[in-house]
């Protein structure tokens, strides 16, 4: 069974055809478009459709707000397949659920393994759970830039990114 992605949260109701505010929890928002499905934890809707600039969605069947009401705070979900079917990545471009799992590497010694993505203002950052080796003396959890200044290479087919600098932020933790 493939993993639920959550990519979007619906908020209040919109006007009175059953539009709802449209909160995107991905980079990809070309997934939003007419015809599109989604699965929710309310049932399956399928997209009648979306005014990014408004920030709404309306889905079919969904004609009054007391339907819409329905649906505040429910999120939408993808999956990988899905995901990787509708998206076209550029060069350089990754998945967030193809870097987690990764290990992490500073040249050749391994530091960690990639367990979560934390997205701040300046960049988003590599939560890394330290190699049981190094947690003995460091920090058990650290955080690498995801900057071309700090990674080097990212090898989705072998789990493996390789960094530089990496081991300095992890004494520095």
């Amino acid at each position: 069974m493939q993993k639920k992605l959550a990519i979007a949260r619906l908020g209040r109701s919109v006007g009175l055809k059953g539009d709802i505010k449209l909160h995107i929890l991905t980079d990809f928002p070309e997934q939003f478009k007419k015809g599109a499905t989604f699965e929710t934890d309310r049932g399956t809707f399928t997209i009648e459709h979306v005014n990014f600039g408004r920030g709404t969605i309306k889905f079919a069947g969904i004609d009054t707000p007391e339907d819409a009401k329905k649906l505040t705070n429910a999120y939408l979900y993808s999956d990988e397949e899905t995901t990787r079917e509708n998206i076209d990545l550029g060069e350089d471009e990754y998945f967030w659920f193809d870097i987690i799992g990764c290990e992490l590497f500073d040249g050749d010694e391994l530091l960690g393994k990639i367990v979560d993505i934390e997205r701040l203002p300046a960049a988003d950052y590599l939560v890394v759970q330290t190699a049981q080796k190094l947690a003995k003396e460091h920090a058990k959890r650290f955080l690498v830039p995801f900057q071309d200044r700090f990674i080097d290479d990212v090898d989705i087919k072998n789990k493996k990114v390789f960094a530089k600098g990496a081991k300095e932020i992890l004494e520095a933790s």
